[in-house]
């Protein structure tokens, strides 16, 4: 075969349509797979043989003979009809063959329907586009505008948009970017002739390809999302009101869900917490403050079988202990000077049937143990005044910063109280023990303290969490809380919170990881050891006494430390 005619044929298979051609005595000259399937023929048996000893009532040779082309016609083969189109070719003012193009009918009128629909679509798509008044833009797969929005072409300036690359006509664009990757952009800020914008971008996508993009501009000026934000934070906290007026107040608002925590250690005390919520026993729930313990009550309640009773919750060190009993058994009506007339509900009554939290359990006046200690032997108790027994059935939740084991050893909490109190035990992790949550936890207060404060944030850097995970966290959760609250303050223009927002005590070179190089034990423990002494005199305002007695040592000790490292008053 010449080299011609195999570049014919190549060119021929190819094609969509069927194609046939003869020579000028109406010989089969070649034809392509299509007209092979079409006709229920075979190259092999066709080539050669006279074209009417395979279609009978063929045109083809009176085209042949004529010269003349016939285009669009329609012939019927094997109970199916196809359009065809029949040309001569010519070769000094002779036709020297022949050839006919052609398709099966109903494929071409699907074809026609099917781009009649898209015409469709793409006409209702513009019209709707510019009848709103949106910013869009529609781009093919190489980043070549096909469709605008007049405003957006008006903004842009550029009226004949359509039919170049979307980069000529949209600053900072990544139309282009987008329709090649496939991977959609939400809420991306992008600047526009000075405007600063809230876009997305859209891959296209048809049978799994990507063939274009769609943009569109979702703000048209930053100011505009903050606004409709700030309505959406309004309307939340108004939910939240109502929902809070619906829900009784003596509820739990938390569950095991809700705590934030997947170190081990964590995983390990809200599961043994799920499955000791189910029984009756009494709880303890020791941690430093700001590790989460009444979160974790919360969550204990809820996982009960009481979680549709009462959840009260009593701060011990927070009433005086002259009031502290009438707080926790109500009182009749002339109890006392000033009682109430018709008395009052104690926290117990109110909780019967339900859950107590007896937060700061530590700050409990001894004879007031005493007296809470026979209320949890008998279940029963009477009000201030009143000479009625009343039968309790309540879940005491008990939780403390305090080692409540030394207190007994002092003689400051009764040891009976104590085991009586001291049935199931979680000791709360600080969170200098849990650094892999910080990350978390920190997004986690965003999300939050955005709601309540009324600020957009959208994301805090990897730096400033870096520094987060690198700082000791005396004050654990709550001091995570309130610097991030305190950064969010501090927000101007910017809508992350990098690491100049966070407080000076935590961006300084003292707080980066104390375990890296080649520093010796000794070494790193005096880093330690001098740090936390500046630390605590810092929070103890260079207060001496106070500051040993946190630390856990004599005043002689601390002196001879502060000589040691040289630290100075702070």
């Amino acid at each position: 075969m010449k080299l011609k005619d195999i570049v014919l044929r190549t060119v021929f298979e190819i094609m969509d349509e069927a194609v046939i051609a003869i020579d000028n005595k109406g010989n089969i000259i070649s034809m392509n797979k299509k007209a092979e399937l079409y006709l229920d023929l075979t190259y092999e048996d066709s080539i050669g043989k006279n074209i009417v000893n395979i279609i009978a009532n063929t045109k083809l040779l009176d085209v042949l003979d004529k010269g003349e082309k016939q285009l669009n016609e329609i012939f019927r083969f094997n109970n199916k009809d196809f359009l065809v189109k029949r040309i001569p070719i010519i070769e000094n003012g002779k036709s020297i063959a022949a050839i006919a193009i052609f398709k099966d009918r109903t494929e071409v009128n699907k074809m026609n329907e099917k781009i009649m629909q898209d015409q469709g679509y793409i006409e209702i798509l513009d019209t709707l586009l510019n009848t709103v008044n949106e910013w869009a833009v529609v781009v093919d797969k190489n980043g070549i505008i096909t469709m605008m929005s007049e405003a957006y072409k008006e903004f842009t300036n550029e009226p004949n948009a359509v039919g170049k690359h979307v980069t000529e006509v949209i600053q900072n664009t990544r139309m282009h970017i987008v329709a090649q990757t496939g991977v959609r952009e939400v809420g991306d800020i992008q600047e526009i002739q000075g405007n600063r914008m809230i876009a997305m971008r859209v891959p296209i996508k048809r049978d799994d390809k990507i063939i274009g993009a769609v943009g569109k501009v979702m703000f048209k000026d930053i100011g505009d999302f903050h606004t409709v934000k700030q309505k959406v934070l309004e309307l939340e906290k108004e939910l939240e009101y109502y929902k809070n007026e619906v829900i009784e107040d003596r509820s739990a608002k938390y569950t095991f869900n809700s705590i934030i925590g997947n170190t081990e250690k964590m995983k390990q005390l809200k599961k043994i917490g799920s499955r000791v919520a189910k029984s009756k026993s009494n709880v303890i729930i020791t941690g430093e403050s700001g590790t989460g313990k009444e979160l974790f009550a919360h969550s204990i309640h809820n996982a009960s079988n009481r979680k549709l009773g009462p959840f009260v919750r009593l701060n011990c060190a927070a009433i005086p202990s002259e009031l502290l009993e009438s707080e926790l058994f109500g009182y009749e009506e002339g109890a006392f000077t000033g009682a109430k007339k018709g008395g009052k509900k104690g926290k117990f009554e109110i909780a019967n049937g339900g859950t107590i939290l007896l937060d700061e359990i530590g700050d409990m006046p001894l004879n007031m143990q005493a007296k809470l200690l026979r209320v949890l032997q008998e279940k029963e108790f009477e009000s201030v005044g009143g000479n009625t027994v009343k039968g309790l059935d309540v879940r005491i939740i008990a939780s403390t910063n305090k080692d409540l084991r030394k207190l007994v050893e002092e003689k400051k909490f009764r040891e009976d109280f104590y085991y009586r109190l001291n049935v199931v035990r979680f000791d709360l992790p600080p969170l200098r023990e849990r650094k892999e949550d910080i990350r978390e936890l920190a997004i986690s207060l965003k999300n939050k303290l955005t709601r309540k404060l009324g600020i957009y944030v959208e994301d805090i850097s990897k730096k400033s969490i870096k520094y987060l995970e690198n700082y000791n966290w005396p004050g654990n959760i709550r001091e995570l809380e309130n610097v991030i609250e305190r950064a969010i303050n501090l927000l101007d223009v910017e809508l992350t919170i990098e690491p100049h927002h966070l407080p000076q005590r935590i961006t300084s070179e003292k707080n980066r990881t104390i375990y890296s190089g080649d520093k010796k034990l000794k070494t790193v423990l005096d880093d330690v050891e001098k740090d936390m002494i500046i630390e605590y005199l810092k929070r103890n305002k260079g207060n001496k006494n106070q500051t040993s007695k946190a630390l856990g040592i004599s005043r002689v000790s601390l002196y001879k430390k502060i000589d040691k490292h040289g630290i100075d008053d702070v």
